[in-house]
């Protein structure tokens, strides 16, 4: 065996693995990206195997290629040190803790397969729980403490243990109990055997910079070493961590309370290994008999009055787990429904020890065998039934299952204020949270950490961060001149009060389309808000007419698609009457929010080829300063004019030629989504030297990939807009990609950019590019040293780092680019994965921060660049024409191609 650590051939860390869950792989996923949603590991946390030169000898290096395949592209490389572009320095604590570890530390791996001894029925074994598995590698430890010490493995609740010590490979029988009284306990084989050997050695020579390829195996194994303390001890969600008790304070009243938990991962930085841990918090249903429960769940329930509650009971108990209290038992049932029967009514065979079967009554049965009497005889019960084995429970006999989450959507409006309130502490109570749970005897940090040589510094750690200045930005007079304008130095938020928008669209043909007029509680009063509308908009210089007409319609619409069609269609029509061209946009007021907005939307823009606004009628009748002002802002832009712009040349591109700034994105169905396709989208901006007008493509792609398909003919496709409008191709591409992980930077840059190259090269086309990838799913938190005394307390708006707590070998730096006024700000983590144009880091930093003042939906900065920001507006777009197209009741409108967009719309930031 080598110092490596790599033993055999063809048996490494990679058996014994299933593929996972969801991720936001390509349908073929990597192992790394196939277990990324598994508890015990987080591989989309680190980057493919890459060529990276000795840390202490690094210089800006670009467009580098794989010193072992010449024609693969590996992402930039950092310079020594970061950028200096500062208006001042800040410090920072960060929630990164450092890791120290043994190098000369062996890890074993080991394989284990465990199969139940009783003969298989079927012609496949049913698969074990993972609540089965951790029993019987339980009772395999305790049978044999000396040679299978607990405090020295860790155990991925599947097929691999890791230990610091040899383990005695072999097959073992092992008996668990069934839980139940009246069975049997069941018997096992478990299989140990050794697969693999890790020396930490590897780890430390990448870390210092002296490996060209990171072992990324260690680090999941190291991983998991660091997840098995609070695994033995809390509930676990895909990658987070729960306790099974919740605050009295956290009660949402509603039968589910918010529990506080967190997150943790390795990640290697430039101090070295660290711990990242962020708190988090997650709405589960309480631990409670089943009737309490109802009680809580569903208004004015009453055990007495049950038939008029059923509807309601059945959907909040169906697919619920729950135990049964009238016996001891750890068994766990999954409720299919109620019974049609009442409890009293019921009756099952049973058959005597001579081999009589006579009818038992459910109640009597309950009486005899356990002692029980049933209060409640005149309600249904709980049909428990499983693989056709029928078995009905009373409801008083039932209690709910702990570590069951409840969607926060379905929360009635109390809960889900008071959920969302708790899920966001100020900074100095988040801090505070991070701190008290790295020190907790249930944290990442225990005994098995330490018998593994893992030692972690309890104090996060201290950076010295910039604060950027804010950029100047453009408005224009009440008297149409241009005027440079500062913006505010604490929340860097600018207001529209006695300016103008710099390029106001004159708007002549539009049409209010009110769904609200049938409504008698929550109709608009369209003339004082038209007239209010109308002066709004003026005096930002957008010169606004009178409507064409106002078309009273109803809510009710909006569930059929057919009529919704027909009446879209006519308003399009009779715009047109006279001769005039079709409306510039349709003002659509609804009474309230409604699933029907998807279905608006996708006739608009795919069909009848219409820009749409939509307000709520309540919002409209009591219409403030501020709202008109958004409205007409939002209006204004979807008609391509230019609400703001930077008054000065963007940092180092802004010189000859033209650019064009690029926003990728993938929108993918919910984990329950199995079926529909994910949504990608592509925007550009079509306007130089302002780049703050966007054209978007949006296409459907295979379930849950993430490689964007066609990006090469979808930004083509914008890139030839681009040159009708402004008589030349852009020059010079920056890309902000959207949604990846580390583990698919590759994907970015050797699938993605080749596609994107090679379909320019086919049109002669060979611009100079850059990719950036802008990640908002990380637990790096920034926090202020010293606490602020007066305000949220936040970071400022311009805080970068880009030391110490980044990616130790790659170009990248965080960025929090917008003020935060409630919880705490969450920056943005900036990757550079392809540059052609030679940025430095103050370029790109800079040029990143000033793109946030540029979102046409708002007068401050926005927390992720805005190509991104529309980018991920545009693909949820596409998933809001794929529900309406597959929503629609059978009958209505054929279902159209659902996300070719109209040829009149897809050149404007209708997404907006």
């Amino acid at each position: 065996m080598d110092r490596s650590g790599n033993r055999g051939s063809g048996r490494g860390y990679r058996r014994g693995h299933r593929r996972g869950r969801g991720g936001r792989g390509d349908g073929s996923p990597s192992w790394a990206e196939a277990d990324a949603r598994r508890p015990g590991y987080d591989a989309s946390l680190y980057p493919e195997a890459v060529a990276v030169r000795p840390q202490f000898n690094l210089v800006p290096e670009f467009n580098q290629v794989s010193l072992g395949n010449e024609d693969k592209a590996c992402p930039v490389r950092r310079p020594s040190n970061g950028g200096s572009l500062a208006a001042r320095p800040v410090n920072l604590l960060v929630n990164h803790f450092r890791v120290t570890f043994n190098p000369e530390t062996m890890i074993r791996h080991y394989d284990v397969d465990i199969k139940a001894e009783a003969p298989v029925r079927h012609r496949h074994p049913a698969r074990l729980s993972k609540d089965t598995l951790s029993q019987i590698k339980q009772k395999l430890f305790s049978d044999n403490p000396t040679q299978f010490p607990l405090s020295r493995t860790a155990y991925d609740g599947e097929k691999n243990i890791f230990s610091t010590i040899q383990l005695p490979c072999g097959t073992y029988n092992v008996k668990i109990g069934s839980g139940r009284e009246d069975s049997e306990d069941s018997s096992f084989q478990c299989s140990i055997t050794l697969v693999n050997e890790f020396n930490l050695l590897k780890l430390r020579d990448y870390l210092a910079g002296g490996l060209v390829s990171i072992p990324r195996d260690i680090l999941q194994v190291m991983d998991l070493v660091m997840k098995e303390n609070p695994a033995r001890h809390m509930m676990s969600v895909g990658r987070h961590f729960y306790p099974p008790e919740y605050h009295k304070t956290d009660d949402l009243k509603c039968g589910v309370a918010a529990f506080r938990g967190f997150q943790h991962s390795l990640k290697p930085t430039c101090q070295g290994l660290a711990l990242c841990l962020d708190c988090s918090v997650m709405a589960f249903r309480k631990r409670m008999p089943v009737i309490d429960f109802l009680v809580e769940h569903i208004s004015g329930f009453s055990i007495g009055q049950f038939a008029r509650y059923r509807r309601e009971v059945e959907q909040a108990l169906k697919g619920v787990k729950v135990t049964v209290n009238h016996r001891r038992t750890k068994q766990k049932y999954t409720v299919e429904g109620l019974t049609k029967e009442t409890t009293r009514s019921i009756s099952f065979s049973s058959e005597s020890p001579e081999g009589k079967t006579s009818k038992v009554n459910l109640v009597n049965y309950f009486q005899e065998k356990y002692g029980i009497d049933i209060k409640h005889k005149d309600i249904p019960c709980l049909d428990l039934s499983k693989s056709n084995k029928k078995q009905y429970v009373p409801l008083e006999l039932c209690e709910l299952v702990e570590g069951q989450r409840y969607p926060k959507e379905k929360l009635e409006r109390d809960a889900s204020t008071s959920l969302k309130k708790i899920s966001m502490p100020p900074p100095h109570s988040r801090k505070k949270s991070i701190c008290d749970i790295m020190r907790s005897n249930i944290g990442p940090c225990g005994d098995v950490s330490r018998n593994f040589g893992i030692e972690v510094d309890m104090n996060m750690t201290k950076v010295v961060g910039r604060v950027i200045g804010p950029p100047e930005l453009k408005l224009a007079t009440l008297d149409g001149k241009m005027m440079k304008i500062e913006v505010d130095k604490v929340k860097c938020q600018w207001n529209l009060m006695g300016k103008a928008v710099v390029d106001g669209k004159t708007i002549e043909r539009w049409v209010i389309v009110d769904f609200s007029a049938s409504d008698r509680n929550r109709w608009l009063n369209p003339g004082p808000f038209i007239q209010k509308l109308i002066s709004k908009c003026r005096s930002l210089r957008i010169r606004m007419e009178e409507p064409l007409f106002y078309q009273r319609a109803a809510m009710n619409v909006f569930s059929d698609v057919a009529k919704l069609t027909e009446l879209l269609e006519y308003v399009a029509r009779r715009a047109c009457d006279g001769g005039r061209r079709p409306p510039q946009f349709l003002l659509c007021v609804m009474s309230g929010k409604d699933p029907g907005y998807k279905q608006l939307k996708w006739i608009c823009e795919t069909q009848v080829g219409l820009v749409t606004q939509c307000c709520l009628s309540a919002n409209a009748n009591n219409a403030n300063d501020q709202y008109l002002t958004n409205l007409a802002l939002k209006i204004n832009a979807k008609l391509g004019g230019s609400n703001t712009e930077l008054s000065n040349p963007l940092p180092h591109i802004n010189d000859e030629g033209h650019v064009m700034l690029l926003g990728a994105d993938v929108n993918h169905p919910t984990s329950r989504d199995t079926k529909s396709p994910s949504f990608a989208a592509v925007v550009g901006t079509v306007n130089w030297p302002a780049a703050n007008r966007y054209a978007a493509r949006v296409r459907p792609q295979h379930h849950r990939q993430e490689k964007i398909v066609d990006i090469g003919e979808m930004c083509l496709q914008l890139v030839e807009t681009y040159a009708r409008l402004n008589g030349v191709r852009p020059g010079k591409l920056i890309l902000f990609r959207d949604g990846v992980s580390e583990s698919q930077f590759d994907m970015v840059l050797n699938e993605e950019l080749r596609e994107l190259k090679k379909a320019f090269a086919e049109k002669d086309y060979n611009p100079t590019i850059t990719i950036l990838v802008a990640q908002k799913r990380h637990q790096t938190r920034l926090f202020l040293e010293r606490d602020a005394i007066n305000g949220p307390g936040n970071v400022p708006p311009g805080t970068v780092v880009d030391t110490t707590v980044v990616h130790p070998s790659e170009l990248s730096f965080y960025l929090c680019s917008h003020y935060g006024s409630l919880g705490t700000s969450k920056s943005t983590y900036y990757h550079v994965l392809w540059d052609e144009h030679g940025f430095s880091y103050d370029h790109l930093e800079e040029l990143t921060y000033s793109l946030c003042f540029t979102s046409a939906r708002c007068t401050k900065p926005v927390s992720l660049v805005v190509p991104v920001y529309y980018a991920d507006l545009a693909a949820f777009r596409g998933r809001l024409y794929h529900e309406a197209a597959t929503e629609h009741p059978p009958g209505s409108t054929e279902e159209r191609f659902y996300d070719k967009l109209h040829t009149d719309v897809e050149n404007k930031m209708f997404f907006i």
